[in-house]
């Protein structure tokens, strides 16, 4: 018996809306991941993108639980010596709020090409406002 590959039609790529308003980090960005590879599809495959493009608004009004808000810190290093920098999320939420739910979804991603193709489907936007409307994209509900 042959092993089945489904055919992924690039053309008829849905577009869906994720409001973040109220909505706890973690539990949105599995959401946001699960729909830019496709796993809610039964074409399913984890090498092939099979995925919709996403567009995430209010981004600046998501939530982290616990005491997450003043305690977790993310790190970047600029690859010279003493280039490690520590932000909170009170400083990442002021500046660029949907870098949050961006590295949050990013590392539910897989860590290759397909990884970062999918990344590029993914728009996040602070406000309610986004520019996608002639996609006529989808209002998705946020389960959390």
């Amino acid at each position: 018996m042959k092993t089945f590959l489904p055919k992924i039609d690039v053309q008829r790529r849905s577009w869906r809306v994720f409001d973040a308003d109220g909505a706890i980090l973690g539990r949105l960005a599995v959401q946001v991941a699960d729909a830019l590879r496709g796993k809610d599809k039964p074409v399913f495959a984890p090498h092939l993108d099979a995925g919709d493009f996403v567009v995430v608004i209010n981004a600046e009004k998501v939530v982290l639980s616990g005491k997450k808000e003043d305690a977790k810190e993310y790190m970047s290093y600029s690859g010279w010596k003493g280039g490690e920098r520590y932000r909170s999320v009170t400083e990442i939420r002021e500046k660029h709020p949907e870098r949050l739910l961006m590295h949050a979804v990013k590392g539910m991603l897989p860590k290759n090409r397909l990884g970062d193709k999918l990344l590029t489907k993914l728009k996040v936007y602070a406000g309610p406002e986004h520019p996608h409307v002639a996609q006529q994209p989808a209002v998705t509900a946020y389960q959390g």
